[in-house]
């Protein structure tokens, strides 16, 4: 009887171990060697991937269905659900080169595209340089987001060409979805859930809110893809604000759309997956509008996937994030990713907080309550701190509505969303809203369509107000509200949030890349959702406002898409040298580009505002082949295993580096930090002509204080079109590292062709000394 219990004991610890191992499943990428495949036992990459995790799996469980994602295209690996001790056994193969758990990776109009030039009435140069890039017409923007809502006008057909019979996609079924929704504008859809359904095991979404198909329940996607190829809509407004004509900036491309983000988040294991297929599909350019802090790049990745689409020809444009302003934040940061950072726009939305003493205070609001007197009534305005419920953020349930029914009421940014606290003030009886940005937000002005009468105000401002409430038994308030106004105010200015530079994995490049309109931008949207994006709200409308790098990242992929179809044959390398040598460095009135209260830096802008019109026709192009990026890599002292996993090139960096000495990227910037005891650095660079033949390009150079530039030769002279001819830079520091005022300085260096010299091929110059 003892040995009976003894075995049934054993039993049930047996299945209590058996379940914790299951219970305690994770997702991690493993990346294989590419010529791993050589046993002819083997039918498929897809069974040669099983068998990796048969070998693990000590139990009878179908390998099978712990495999996620079979990668072929964008990394030669797969996706899998594997216990640690499982992982332990996998590593141990010789043919995995490397393991990399599951990352959640965060999502990142009628106006912007007249900002930028790209008006279809435009007359000169403009109206050439459109006419040359087609619209987009011919190129495919593959978009990983969130999804699309194929209804929307924004997405319709008219007046689209066929779909280009290079197109190897599908339009993939699924809830309130099927092959129909797609047409000649959207030409393609997937979506992509084994990753997030198996983090949300342990996490509470609601998954009845979701659409398992490529139709968008966040809005998020279906905004970034109008914005960067939506066909044109007249009379596209908000609730009767930022009134026009909605287009996308290549609104003759056709879209792809690959859906990887859900209301978790979006996990790598479905982002890889996405890019992978899209590299097969035949997608021209990828948008990503999602991001996080940066992460080495041999761990991310995003950098891994678009180094083989680069390989292929496809541009990969990302978001540089929204946690600005702190400086080394930017993400995307590999050398060979368009990497985004965010501007503003000379559109405003005025609504004035006139306070009881007469004093005015500016604030902005696409609530629609111009001339509707209920909108603009006197309240009592009231602040409620104190507690541990954050009323002062006006955070769910902290509101008692005793102190706010039928009051302004007065909520500081931060922690809960700018809508859902109009949505608090609301359901707690207040009448009207007051936001106030703080410390960390200062000025910056990203507007909402709130659910009730509501202005955002700066931290200046806030401050003022405050002082009022404290100061005054009785404080009253009212919101005088302006509709939109364009042209008055300066722009562009760098967004408060746009995540900085310098790069935090690679120094030696400057990033972001450009920046873009991310402030307040127009696109479309789903039928849904209010144009909130709150559940509560049941307004619907066609489009809406948003803010985020996010929102700058369409932006260059359909700019892209513009010089792609302009010039089919370039490389991605070539077109991000043609969007980042003609950014304008100053702002519509000609002055210094604003970054808060003084001129932006190069960590905020990188090579300045993008400019389409003049990015059709560089001049000249700095070309950078795949194998210069492994060199690069080496050069940075990566490993020979981590360039492997980036690149798949197996190489001896040693040897690279030995053969390569004093190599420097190609980049279309310069970027320099001088270490202690280092005065000098050169720097070789490679222009080719894409533009007329028996062309003269003279230099001029704006030396970074403290800097002595030489460049030589200081004239090229290009016979022929897609000649390529070399320079030099020499940079000398005249002072002691970090002995004299800031530890950076920045110049530019520019090539004029000597029959025009309007424009230039434009490359900024950052050099860092290091602190003692």
């Amino acid at each position: 009887m003892a040995a009976q219990l003894q075995l049934f004991f054993l039993c049930i610890l047996s299945f209590y171990f058996g379940f914790l191992q299951a219970d305690h499943l994770e997702t991690y990428i493993v990346q294989l060697h590419p010529n791993g495949i050589t046993r002819p036992s083997f039918s498929s990459k897809f069974h040669w991937h099983l068998s990796f995790i048969h070998k693990a799996i000590s139990s009878e469980e179908d390998s099978a269905s712990r495999l996620l994602y079979s990668y072929r295209s964008a990394m030669e690996g797969f996706a899998a659900r594997l216990s640690k001790l499982e992982l332990e056994t996998l590593q141990r193969s010789p043919e995995v080169i490397a393991v990399r758990p599951e990352r959640r990776i965060e999502l990142q109009t009628t106006y912007s595209y007249k900002f930028l030039g790209l008006n279809p009435t435009a007359n000169g140069n403009a109206i050439g340089a459109i006419l040359k890039s087609g619209f987009g017409r011919g190129a495919i923007i593959g978009v990983l987001d969130t999804g699309i809502w194929p209804e929307s006008p924004s997405f319709s057909d008219d007046g689209m060409p066929p779909v280009p019979k290079k197109w190897r996609g599908i339009c993939q079924q699924g809830e309130d979805f099927n092959s129909s929704s797609c047409n000649r504008k959207l030409i393609g859809a997937r979506f992509f859930t084994k990753g997030y359904r198996a983090a949300s095991k342990s996490l509470s979404t609601d998954d009845a809110v979701e659409y398992v198909s490529p139709r968008d329940g966040q809005g998020h996607g279906t905004h970034t893809a109008s914005t960067a190829a939506g066909t044109p809509v007249q009379m596209a407004n908000v609730l009767g604000n930022g009134a026009g004509e909605a287009r996308g900036m290549a609104p003759g491309a056709h879209i792809a759309v690959y859906k990887v983000c859900w209301f978790s988040g979006c996990y790598s294991s479905d982002i890889l997956a996405a890019m992978d297929v899209a590299i097969r599909d035949g997608v021209d350019i990828l948008s990503l509008s999602l991001g996080g802090f940066p992460v080495p790049l041999y761990e991310n990745t995003i950098a891994i996937g678009s180094f083989r689409a680069m390989e292929r020809g496809i541009s990969v444009v990302c978001a540089a994030g929204n946690n600005g302003p702190i400086q080394s934040s930017v993400a995307n940061e590999a050398p060979w990713i368009a990497t985004i950072g965010a501007s503003t726009l000379d559109r405003r939305f005025p609504a004035i907080v006139q306070l009881g003493n007469g004093k005015f205070l500016y604030g902005e609001s696409v609530y629609p309550g111009k001339g509707i007197p209920s909108a603009e009534r006197k309240l009592e305005a009231v602040y409620i701190t104190g507690g541990q419920k954050g009323s002062e953020f006006c955070l769910e349930g902290s509101l008692p509505t005793a102190k706010v029914r039928g009051k302004m009421v007065v909520c500081d940014r931060g922690v809960n969303g700018r809508a859902e606290k109009g949505q608090v003030v609301k359901k707690a009886g207040g009448a009207a809203m007051i936001l106030t940005n703080t410390a960390i937000n200062l000025e910056e002005d990203s507007v909402d369509v709130h659910v009730l009468p509501a202005t955002l105000i700066g931290f200046d401002e806030s401050v003022l107000l405050k002082s009022y409430i404290n100061s005054t038994r009785s404080p009253m308030a009212r919101i005088i509200f302006g509709g939109t106004v364009i042209g008055k105010s300066r722009a562009p200015a760098v967004a408060q949030f746009s995540s900085r530079g310098p790069s935090f994995t690679d120094p030696s490049i400057l990033k972001p890349d450009v920046i873009a309109p991310g402030v307040n931008i127009i696109a479309a949207w789903p039928q849904n959702l209010g144009p909130s994006g709150l559940p509560e709200d049941n307004r619907r409308v066609n489009f809406t406002l948003m803010s985020g790098t996010s929102m700058s990242c369409p932006h260059v992929s359909g700019i892209t898409a513009l010089i792609h179809s302009a010039h089919p044959q370039w490389s991605p390398a070539a077109i991000k040298s043609a969007l980042m040598t003609t950014a304008d460095v100053t702002d519509h009135l000609g002055k210094p580009i604003m970054d808060g209260d003084h001129p932006a830096g190069l960590f905020a802008t990188g090579a300045g505002h993008v400019n389409p019109i003049r990015a059709i026709n560089p001049g000249l192009v700095y070309e950078i082949q795949p194998m210069e990026y492994v060199i690069h890599l080496c050069s940075l002292g990566y490993t020979r295993s981590e360039v492997f996993s980036i690149t798949h090139r197996n190489v001896s960096c040693h040897d690279i580096v030995q053969k390569n000495r004093g190599f420097s990227l190609n980049y279309p910037t310069i970027s320099v930090m001088f270490g202690p005891r280092m005065t000098g650095k050169m720097i070789k660079r490679k222009l080719t002509n894409v533009g007329n033949p028996n062309t003269v390009f003279s230099v001029d150079v704006m030396p970074p204080d403290g800097v002595k530039v030489r460049v030589k030769p200081r004239q090229l002279t290009f016979t022929h079109t897609n000649q390529t001819m070399s320079y030099r830079v020499w940079l000398m520091s005249r002072r002691r590292n970090g002995s004299e005022g800031t530890n950076f300085a920045q110049g530019s260096l520019t090539w004029f062709n000597s029959r025009q010299r309007s424009n230039g091929v434009r490359s900024p110059i950052s050099v860092t000394w290091a602190s003692k």
